[in-house]
């Protein structure tokens, strides 16, 4: 009998990988950034630590209702921080109560505290049908189950750091193609030396 899935994780909604930028670009880098990525914001980076967050919001605020020229201010002097994150492996619903709680739009995600994502309340409201149906299927069935972990899912390769949308879990580490194919024909030689 397949198992009811009973929440949706916070990595599997996630968009990545992170669009960044320097405290030092200016503000027409990184909305140049944000038009060629296709994003709402880009997080800034400091010595290889995010240390805060450029949004679409902070231009209309901070730029263009103070009628700024982008390319004279810098992303630090704009940049919301700290940017907030949650853990990688957390519901969605999670998500959902910290973004209300802190009264943001967006939250770094994060893996073994490294940032591999981005959440918004509008990923949370595209999966809001898939969640109504696993609640409607809940209340069907009357109990709760496992839930079915999804075969692959997107972000950083725990052994090369590549980003790549098919990350496959195995040992307690996510790994790309490449690093699962390597990984099994490690345990394949192992096998073959031990008498």
């Amino acid at each position: 009998m397949e198992a009811v899935r009973t929440k949706i994780l916070v990595r599997e909604v996630m968009n990545g990988p992170v669009i960044s930028a320097s405290p030092s670009d200016s503000i027409a880098e990184v909305a140049k950034k944000m038009v060629e990525s296709k994003v709402g914001s880009v997080v800034i980076i400091e010595r290889e630590k995010p240390v805060g967050i450029v949004t679409d919001g902070d231009f209309v605020q901070k730029i263009v209702v103070k009628d700024l020229k982008p390319s004279s201010v810098k992303a630090r002097d704009i940049m919301s921080q700290p940017i907030h994150t949650i853990e990688a492996d957390k519901d969605v619903s999670d998500a959902a109560r910290s973004l209300r709680k802190l009264g943001i739009k967006r939250l770094g995600v994060t893996r073994k505290g490294r940032l591999v994502g981005i959440i918004s309340m509008s990923d949370i409201i595209s999966v809001t049908p898939e969640l109504m149906e696993i609640l409607s299927e809940k209340r069907r069935i009357g109990t709760w189950q496992a839930e079915r972990r999804p075969s692959t899912v997107s972000g950083y390769c725990d052994s090369c750091n590549q980003w790549s949308d098919l990350l496959t879990e195995i040992d307690d580490k996510y790994l790309c193609e490449n690093c699962l194919t390597e990984a099994r024909r490690g345990k394949e030689s192992e096998t073959e030396v031990q008498p």
